[in-house]
C-alpha cells in the first residue's frame, strides 16, 4: 500500500509569487496585537567582538531591555549593531547573523529584524572608510560623484547585513551657529535637494533602504540651537524646507523619512497629522515608512509635553503617521498592548502602521519563504555555532583602495579656495611652518557622526581601524625635500595662549605660514561643531582668532586653511591673508586633498555650499534672503558676507560669452532655452561651476533676491572652450502664494549665470505671459543643462 506524503504549504505571506499587498494582509490577519506592535519598534543592541549575539545597548534614555521576553513575539528592528562599539567587520557580520537566526526562529512566522546603521559620512563601523560630511558633499556641486559614493557605502552596509541606513540628512542651513551645520548639505534647498538626492539614489541602488531627516524643520530652530522650538511661517516651510524631501522621494526613490525632533509654531513633527500624512502620504504619495528620531516619541511626554504618559504619545504619533519606534521601545511596549486590546487606542492604526512596515520587509526578500539571512560576506563562511571565529577576523574589508579612491575624489573636488593673491600654489618654499591646532590632529577631518569620533573616543583602548593622516603628514609627502616646521600654537577650543610666542618665532623664520584652524567634532557639548554643539556667534572657537592675527602680523606670506564643520569669520585675514584654503571635515583624505590643493596637483574646484560671514556676530544670515534683508540704512548690522555662497577660485582662468535666448517671452506652462559659450582662458585644466540663479522682481508676495534653480560642472583643458544650453521651465520660477498654493506668476523675469550667488556673468532678461498658473508637487523641478 502506497504511503501517501503531503507537500508543505507555504503560507501566503511566504510565497513571492503573490503580490505584496495580498501576503500582508494574509499576515497581518494572522497576528495577535503583541505580534502586530513587536514589529513597530526596535531595540539597540551592539555587535559582539568575539562573533556571537548581538547584546542589547543600555542607553540613560532607556530600561534594560529582556530580549528573551521579546523576540517569542518577534522584532521589527535592530539598532545600530555595527554602530555601537567597535567590532571587527567579519565578526560583527557572523554577530548580526546568528541574532536574526535567533530573532527568527523565535517568532512563530519566522520574521528576521531590519537592521539599520548610520552612514552619514560613510557606514558608521569601525574601519570603514571616513567620507567628506554633507556639507563637503555640497561643496562639489558634483550630483554623479555622490551618487557614486553613495553607492559604495551602501554596498558596504549590504554586504554585512544591513538593510537600511539613516541618511541623508535634507535640513537647509538657516543659522551657520546650529551645531548640525556638519551634517548639512547647505544654505540652499535645491542645492541640498539635487545633491541629497543623488545619495539617496546611490544607497538604494546597493538595495539600502535610505531615510530622509529630519522632516521638517529641524535646521530652522530659534537662535541656532539643538531641538529649540520652531517658528518659520507655512511659506518658508514650503518653499526652503519641503523642497528637498519632496525631490528626493519623487525622483531618488527614499523608501524611508524620520521625523524631526523640533516643534513648528507648537505643533511637534511626530505628531504633526497633516505633515506625515497629510502631506507626506496623500498628496505626495510617499508609501514607505516614517520612523522615529531616537527617543522622539518619547518626547512628545518628556521634553514637548503634549502627552500625558508613554502610551498616549504611542498613540499621538501612530495617528500622525510614525511607524516605527527607535532606537529601542519606549512607547509601544506592553501599555501600549494593552491599550489597544481594551480599544482606548484604535487596532487600525496599529494595522496602518504594520502593513507599512511589512510590505518593506516584503520587498527586502525578508518574509520570502526562503529568506536566507547569511549576508554576501560570509556567503562562504563557516557560520555554524562552534566555527572558527578567529578565521574570519579581517576578511571583511570596509576601507577598501576604490573606497579610498572615491574618499580622496570627494575631497578634492571639496576644497574650496576662498582668496589667492598669488601665493598659491606654492612655489619650491624652502621652509614651511605649520602652525595651529589642525595641524598635526588625525581626527581634524572627521565630523561627529564618524565612527571615530561617535563611537571610538570611547574605546581608547582600541586602534581607529582607518589610516587617517594629518596635515603634517599629508604635507611632508607632498613637498618632498621642503623643512616644514610644525608648532600647535593654540588648541581648539580653550583660552590658552603660552604657545604664540613660539609660533611667531618659527612664523618668522618661514618662508611661508601655513595655518590650520577649525573645529573639532563632537556630540552634546563635547566638541566645537556637531550635535548639541552650537555656537553663540561665528567667530572661530578659543583662541585661534588671536593667533591668527599674531601670524599676520609677523608679515611672512600666510595660507589659512580650514578644517572645520562651519563657516567662521576670519576677522583681517578675509583682507589680509594671503591665501584662505576652505573644507569642511573632508574625511580620512581630506589632509591629502588639501595638501594637492597648496602644491597645485589639485586644482581646486569647490564651492561654497554655505556663506561665509563677514563679522561673528548678525545671524541668522543666508543668501537665500529677501531684500529687507540686507544691508540697509537703518541698520548698524551689515549681513554681507565675508565671501558668498557658491563662492570659489581657481588656478586657471574662465570666460563666459555669446549668450543666446531662444525666445525671450513665454507661457506661464512654457520654457525658456539659453545658450552660452564657457571658455577655460588659463593655462592649466580646471573646472567652473556654472551656477543659475532666478530673480524675480515683482512677486505677489516676498521673495528672495535671488535663489538657485539649476548649475552644472565644467570641466576644460587649458583653452577648450564648450557651448551649453539650459531649459528654464516657468514652473521653476514657482512659489507659495497668498492662498497657501505653488503657482507661477506672469512678469519679467531675470536669469543670471553666475560663478558665484555674487558673480552673475550672463544675464537674461525674459517675460513669463498669460494667466497666472497653479503647480503642484508633479511639477518640473530643475533647469536642465546639456
Amino acid at each position: 500500500m502506497a504511503v501517501e506524503t503531503t507537500t508543505p504549504v507555504t503560507p501566503v505571506w511566504n510565497d513571492p509569487a503573490q503580490d505584496i499587498d495580498t501576503r500582508v494582509t494574509a499576515l497581518i490577519e494572522a497576528m495577535t496585537v503583541e505580534e502586530k506592535i513587536a514589529q513597530l519598534f526596535g531595540v539597540w543592541v551592539g555587535a559582539s567582538a568575539e562573533g556571537g549575539e548581538v547584546a542589547p545597548h543600555q542607553h540613560d534614555m532607556e530600561e534594560a531591555v529582556d530580549l528573551d521576553a521579546l523576540l517569542p513575539a518577534g522584532l521589527g528592528q535592530l539598532t545600530r549593531p555595527f554602530g555601537t562599539a567597535p567590532v571587527d567587520p567579519a565578526l560583527g557580520a557572523l554577530s548580526l547573523l546568528r541574532t536574526q537566526r535567533r530573532i527568527m526562529s523565535a517568532n512563530r512566522f519566522g520574521i528576521p529584524a531590519l537592521a539599520h546603521e548610520e552612514c552619514l559620512a560613510g557606514f558608521a563601523a569601525w574601519g570603514a572608510t571616513a567620507y567628506p560630511v554633507p556639507l563637503s558633499w555640497g561643496a562639489t556641486f558634483d550630483p554623479e560623484l555622490i551618487r557614486r559614493m553613495a553607492a559604495a557605502i551602501g554596498e558596504d552596509m549590504r554586504r554585512v547585513g544591513i538593510h537600511q541606513g539613516l541618511a541623508p540628512v535634507l535640513d537647509v542651513v538657516r543659522d551657520a551657529r546650529w551645531g548640525r551645520v556638519e551634517e548639512t548639505i547647505g544654505e540652499d534647498p535645491y542645492l541640498v535637494g539635487t545633491i541629497g538626492t543623488a545619495y539617496v539614489q546611490g544607497l538604494e541602488s546597493a538595495g539600502i533602504v535610505a531615510t530622509l531627516k529630519h522632516f521638517a524643520g529641524y535646521s530652522a530652530s530659534r537662535a541656532g540651537r539643538n531641538l529649540a522650538p520652531v517658528s518659520m511661517g507655512s511659506r518658508e516651510r514650503a518653499d526652503v524646507l519641503l523642497p528637498p524631501f519632496e525631490m528626493a522621494l519623487r525622483e531618488g526613490g527614499a523608501r524611508s523619512v524620520m521625523h524631526a525632533y523640533t516643534d513648528t509654531d507648537g505643533i511637534p513633527s511626530a505628531a504633526d497629522e497633516e505633515l506625515l500624512t497629510g502631506l507626506l502620504r496623500d498628496t505626495w504619495g510617499f508609501t514607505g515608512t516614517v520612523v522615529a528620531d531616537y527617543f522622539g516619541i518619547a518626547f512628545l511626554k518628556i521634553l514637548h509635553g503634549v502627552a500625558g504618559d508613554f502610551t498616549e504619545a504611542a498613540a499621538l504619533a501612530l495617528r500622525a503617521g510614525v511607524d516605527v519606534e527607535l532606537p529601542s521601545v519606549k512607547t509601544f511596549g506592553a501599555d501600549l498592548v494593552q491599550a489597544v486590546t481594551d480599544g482606548t487606542v484604535p487596532e487600525e492604526l496599529v494595522d496602518r502602521a504594520l502593513r507599512r512596515v511589512l510590505a518593506q520587509k516584503a520587498e527586502l526578500g525578508l518574509l520570502d519563504a526562503d529568506f536566507d539571512p547569511v549576508p554576501p560576506a560570509l556567503k562562504d563562511a563557516d557560520t555554524d555555532d562552534g566555527a572558527d571565529t578567529d578565521a574570519l577576523r579581517g576578511t571583511v574589508d570596509l576601507d577598501s583602495p576604490g573606497n579610498r579612491e572615491l574618499a580622496a575624489r570627494a575631497a578634492d573636488e571639496s576644497v574650496i579656495l576662498l582668496r589667492n593673491n598669488g601665493a598659491l600654489p606654492l612655489s619650491a618654499p624652502r621652509r614651511i611652518a605649520l602652525i595651529g591646532p589642525q595641524a598635526d590632529e588625525p581626527t581634524a577631518v572627521l565630523g561627529c557622526y564618524s565612527f571615530p569620533l561617535h563611537v571610538g573616543v570611547h574605546h581608547p583602548e582600541v586602534p581607529v581601524g582607518i589610516a587617517l593622516p594629518t596635515l603634517r603628514e599629508a604635507l611632508v609627502r607632498e613637498f618632498p625635500g621642503v623643512e616644514i616646521v610644525t608648532v600647535r600654537g593654540a588648541d581648539v577650543d580653550t583660552d590658552d595662549t603660552s604657545g604664540f610666542d613660539e609660533a611667531v618665532r618659527v612664523a618668522r623664520d618661514a618662508d611661508v605660514v601655513v595655518v590650520a584652524l577649525g573645529d573639532r567634532a563632537g556630540l552634546f557639548g563635547r566638541g566645537t561643531s556637531g550635535e548639541g554643539c552650537d555656537a553663540e556667534s561665528l567667530a572661530l572657537p578659543g583662541v585661534q582668532q588671536a593667533l591668527l592675527d599674531r601670524l599676520l602680523d609677523t608679515g611672512t606670506p600666510l595660507v589659512v586653511t580650514l578644517l572645520a564643520g562651519r563657516p567662521y569669520a576670519l576677522g583681517r585675514a578675509t583682507a589680509e591673508a594671503d591665501a584662505i584654503v576652505a573644507s569642511f571635515f573632508p574625511g580620512a583624505e581630506g589632509t591629502a586633498a588639501v595638501a594637492r590643493v597648496l602644491s597645485g596637483a589639485v586644482n581646486p574646484s569647490g564651492r561654497l555650499p554655505v556663506s561665509v560671514p563677514a563679522g561673528s556676530g548678525g545671524q541668522p544670515a543666508t543668501y537665500l534672503a529677501a531684500r529687507l534683508a540686507g544691508r540697509s540704512d537703518v541698520s548698524a548690522i551689515d549681513p554681507t558676507p565675508a565671501f558668498a555662497f557658491g563662492h570659489g577660485l581657481s588656478y586657471t582662468t574662465f570666460d563666459w560669452s555669446d549668450l543666446v535666448v531662444a525666445a525671450e517671452e513665454a507661457a506661464t506652462d512654457g520654457e525658456f532655452t539659453l545658450s552660452f559659450t564657457v571658455r577655460n582662458t588659463g593655462d592649466r585644466h580646471g573646472a567652473e561651476v556654472v551656477q543659475l540663479y532666478l530673480h524675480d522682481p515683482v512677486a505677489s508676495v516676498v521673495q528672495p533676491v535671488q535663489r538657485l534653480i539649476g548649475y552644472r560642472r565644467v570641466p576644460l583643458a587649458p583653452g577648450e572652450a564648450r557651448r551649453l544650453t539650459v531649459t528654464v521651465p516657468a514652473d521653476v520660477a514657482s512659489f507659495t502664494g497668498r492662498d497657501g498654493r505653488r503657482v507661477v506668476e506672469p512678469g519679467e523675469l531675470e536669469l543670471r549665470l553666475s560663478a558665484a550667488s555674487d558673480a552673475p556673468r550672463l544675464t537674461a532678461s525674459v517675460r513669463l505671459t498669460g494667466p497666472a498658473r497653479h503647480v503642484d508637487h508633479t511639477r518640473r523641478l530643475h533647469a536642465e543643462f546639456r
